[in-house]
């Protein structure tokens, strides 16, 4: 029986130990399925802070609920640590790291370097590597292919290598990372045929594709697929406010077309762990082969000038109430990216909330999911809403509409409302 056969075996009897590099929004979802399915789960983080809370039975996901967390503890499936030596231990490792961008915009793969290095560190013949970060093609085969093989192990051979994108949406109530169909792609077939085999215990739908680059591309066209839709609908809300037509009418009309219109929503901009980032990944590496992405970079332009958009509609209506926004009162109504989670990242908020103080707007906040937070040298407080608050602002600025807002008490009581939601601005 080939290295390959034998560890497919194990797999399918769940004689396995697998081990989860970062233990974050992607990692912790999947190290739980993965111990549900009945492997033993090594997770490995470097803050003590999240693997000693774990190790205690706490989540610090929101997703990921303490009796998940407490019960995979119970059955001695799951142990944290913050020694990447014990990394030998594990027979299939997934990195799930993150991958943000540096301030010129292009790809910081430090923590994907760093997690390869970990791994390299302890690797051993018959161990699975499967990359989860997003990040550009080419990075699997190009990075960490030929740091592990340095250790003089062979891929396809003595060790399997392969990339399967993330595709965690925080909040979601109906897609989760068991029911979410995940892609594949291996260095090598048996790599692959490894790779899935580890998987499907745990996932319910997956979805072999033929290279790590190609399903690195995958994920990448997933979000730029949606950054430039969301471009595109954040664009016609400009246009309709200049024209006094109301955007969300038309495009409540257009999705009642049964073919040829995906539906979407215009906002403050782009925020999360993705949409904001990928397209770049792409576009740069376009850049390394002389081809400009016009439409990735169009759409990003396009969805990062939104926040001005709604600080100047917010100017404006002040302004027609004979009000400067200098010295104005000003209450942000949800500072998460999107509705019902604690997440900041790439938060359009934080651009919004610096530009109103660059204007001199007298800044608060409200967000039942953040209670605090520090950005731009300032450290911000959510404050109660309150009838009496709503009542002394001089406007009320919509950014993020958490079902759990008393948005009935907003209307009534507010002096002015722009809703960048909704895309109106209006006197309650």
């Amino acid at each position: 029986m080939s290295l390959a056969d034998e560890l497919i075996a194990r797999a399918e009897r769940r004689d396995v130990t697998f081990g989860i590099v970062g233990l974050g929004y992607v990692g912790l979802p999947l190290a739980i399925e993965l111990g549900r399915a009945g492997y033993k789960v090594l997770g490995y983080d470097v803050s003590q802070r999240v693997v000693d809370g774990l190790n205690a039975g706490r989540s610090h996901i929101k997703d990921v609920s303490d009796s998940d967390v407490a019960a995979l503890r119970g059955t001695q499936r799951f142990e944290a640590t913050t020694d990447k030596t014990r990394l030998t231990e594990a027979d299939a490792i997934s990195i799930c790291v993150p991958t943000p961008l540096s301030k010129y915009k292009d790809p910081d793969v430090s923590f994907i370097v760093a997690a390869t290095e970990a791994v390299k560190g302890t690797l051993r013949r018959g161990q699975v590597i499967i990359l989860e970060s997003t990040t550009y093609p080419g990075t699997t085969r190009e990075i960490m292919l030929p740091a592990l093989e340095d250790t003089g192990l062979k891929v396809g051979e003595d060790f399997f290598l392969a990339f399967s994108p993330e595709r965690v949406d925080p909040g979601n109530p109906k897609y989760g990372t068991k029911n979410t169909p995940k892609v594949v792609g291996g260095i090598t077939p048996d790599c692959h045929r490894v790779a899935c085999a580890m998987y499907a215990p745990a996932i319910d739908t997956l979805v072999p594709v033929s290279t790590t680059e190609a399903a690195e591309l995958v994920k990448l066209l997933e979000n730029t697929f949606r950054s430039v839709n969301i471009g595109l609908v954040n664009e016609m809300a400009i246009v309709c406010d200049k024209l006094g037509v109301d955007v969300w009418e038309v495009i409540e009309a257009a999705a009642t077309k049964p073919f040829g219109f995906m539906k979407f929503l215009p906002g403050p901009g782009l925020g999360g762990h993705c949409i904001p980032i990928d397209p770049h990944y792409l576009a740069w590496k376009m850049r390394g082969l002389n081809y400009k992405t016009r439409f990735i970079d169009l759409a990003g332009e396009l969805n990062s000038e939104m926040p001005l958009f709604w600080v100047r509609k917010l100017m404006e209506t002040l302004n027609d109430q004979t009000k400067a926004i200098k010295g104005a009162k000003v209450l942000v109504l949800g500072v998460a990216y999107k509705k019902d989670i604690e997440d900041l990242r790439e938060s359009p908020a934080l651009d919004i909330l610096a530009l109103l103080h660059q204007y001199g707007a007298n800044v608060s906040y409200h967000d039942p999911y953040v209670a605090k937070f520090s950005e731009g040298g300032y450290d911000y407080q959510s404050v109660p809403l309150t009838e009496k608050l709503l009542r002394d602002v001089d406007a009320v600025l919509i950014v993020t509409d958490h079902a759990s807002i008393d948005w009935q008490l907003v209307k009534r009581a507010s002096k002015l409302i722009v809703d960048t939601r909704h895309v109106i601005a209006n006197l309650a």
